[in-house]
């Protein structure tokens, strides 16, 4: 039996019969026309904070206004090469600053930038149309098949903020009305359990039951039984141990996590969110292409943006791996996990000028 992957704006199915759902819907209200509203809603709301968390590297790229005041047509090539500059300094990365540069080039060339605010425009279009290449952020692939939870696994290095962002994910879900699972799968860390044990207790999510001196791969499985047998969690949330990228070792066991979730729900997991440290720039490319190969990354978190004026960094793991951003953090509150719309990103990094 193939597996069905809904999305925030298709639905999910929570239950092992359409009774039982419908009496679960009413009881609980999660449906997807709340659903859909909070995510409206937040979004809405998000923009502020992504614009004030965007500072560092939006002051970075104020050199942009200056460049495009002395717009003329006839140099447009000195121009384009000092804005290819200018992303480079804020860790676009060669290819994804070629690529956004040749975007504005072919608009320039097709007559539709005679000013230096077309060119602008044209720039923040370049960046959406590769932010946008990867496919959509704004939906998170769940599960459809009657009777089991969604189940999405979060990976990172240590260090990048994986289980503090997991605690703001499950924030993220209870504001929609469902009920999450958390399960500490980090069981190299000492105290993650119990960090983890906190953001439940703050977010109103479950703890799965996890013995100690268990492998991390057993824990998942466990979980994810636990919660197929309750039959009232949506969604598993699954921490996983901070990895070395370089450390084969680790990677192996990693992929021996996710093994282990599939043994137990076919199709699952049906995300595999990254988080990356904005602060470590280009660094994060590497990151991502070993994560990529070993446990099929479906989704970027980019955390710490407020922190860091090498933000531009993400654009390059977009374009080279094809991997779209989710969330971004852009701060410490339960709040400041923020759904990723890349105009939105794109208009902080290059706001209107008054």
């Amino acid at each position: 039996m193939g597996v069905a992957r809904a999305s925030w704006t298709t639905g999910l199915v929570v239950d092992g019969t359409r009774a039982r759902r419908r009496e679960r819907t009413r009881a609980r209200a999660f449906d997807v026309g709340k659903l859909a509203k909070v995510l409206r809603r937040k979004t809405a709301n998000d923009l502020a904070r992504v614009f004030n968390g965007a500072e560092k590297t939006r002051e970075r790229l104020t050199d942009v206004n200056d460049i495009l005041a002395l717009w003329r047509a006839s140099a447009h090539e000195e121009t384009l090469e000092e804005l290819e500059e200018t992303l480079l300094g804020v860790d676009f990365g060669p290819k994804a600053s070629a690529r956004v540069t040749d975007g504005v080039r072919a608009r320039v060339e097709r007559g539709e930038c005679e000013t230096g605010e077309d060119v602008r425009r044209a720039l923040k279009a370049s960046i959406v149309d590769v932010l946008r290449s990867a496919g959509d952020s704004t939906t998170i692939g769940l599960n459809e098949r009657e009777g089991e939870p969604s189940v999405i696994m979060v990976v990172g290095v240590n260090g990048g903020g994986k289980t503090t962002t997991l605690g703001k994910l499950s924030h993220r879900f209870a504001e929609s009305g469902a009920k999450v699972m958390m399960v500490p799968g980090d069981t190299f860390r000492a105290a993650a359990a119990e960090q983890l044990a906190t953001w439940a207790e703050r977010t109103g999510a479950v703890m799965s039951d996890s013995p100690p001196n268990t492998k991390p791969g057993a824990v998942c499985f466990k979980a994810v039984d636990e919660a197929c047998a309750r039959g009232d969690i949506d969604i598993v949330l699954a921490d996983t141990s901070g990895r070395l990228h370089n450390n084969t070792q680790l990677m192996d066991e990693l992929v021996g996590v996710r093994k282990s979730i599939s043994k137990r729900m076919e199709g699952a997991p049906h995300e595999v969110l990254l988080v990356l440290d904005g602060t470590t720039g280009l660094n994060m490319l590497n990151q991502a292409r070993v994560f990529g190969e070993a446990v099929g990354v479906t989704g970027i978190i980019l955390t710490k943006l407020d922190g860091t004026a090498r933000g531009g960094a993400v654009v390059s793991v977009v374009d080279e791996l094809g991997i779209p951003v989710k969330f971004i953090g852009v701060g410490e509150a339960m709040e400041d996990l923020q759904s990723f719309e890349a105009e939105s990103f794109v208009d902080a990094l290059f706001p209107e000028e008054a």
